[in-house]
């Protein structure tokens, strides 16, 4: 029997949820996610989920913050000068900005809180902190050993 294992490339229909049930993220109504197990482009618990999973499988996985994207790093939070921003951004909570660092390496930030001179942005990923709970079903498995 056909069973995930690493380095396949598999494709899989999912639902990300917290731990309160609010959905953050699926795949109904889209392509399944597509991937090769072992290249680093997914968070490690949801892969580990999927090892020994089985063609058309169903199963739900609970994946611990240090599986998934960690725990907060508050040298990530930082106040920022409204003076310092674009003059035509008006800056609200839950917006996404792009910060440059001093040697131009770009970072996706969010505004956590807007002050009258200032406003908080955060660079951790939004998920961080959070035990997330996927729903998977595995719907393509190929294998993609290199043949010598």
């Amino acid at each position: 029997m056909n069973q995930v294992k690493e380095n396949n490339t598999v494709k899989v229909h999912y639902t990300g949820k917290l731990s309160n049930g609010q959905v953050f993220d699926s795949s109904e109504g889209k392509e399944p996610l597509e991937f090769t197990l072992g290249k680093g482009q997914i968070i490690p618990g949801f892969e580990k989920g999927l090892i020994d999973m089985k063609l058309n499988e169903k199963k739900t996985i609970t994946i611990v913050k240090e599986e998934a994207y960690g725990d907060i790093n508050n040298d990530l939070r930082q106040e920022v000068n409204r003076s310092e921003l674009p003059q035509d951004i008006t800056p609200e909570v839950g917006m996404g900005l792009v910060s440059k660092s001093p040697d131009g390496q770009e970072n996706n930030v969010r505004v956590v809180e807007v002050k009258e001179e200032s406003i908080v942005i955060d660079g951790n990923h939004p998920l961080a902190g959070k035990d997330l709970i996927f729903d998977l079903e595995v719907v393509e498995i190929k294998d993609t050993e290199i043949k010598v």
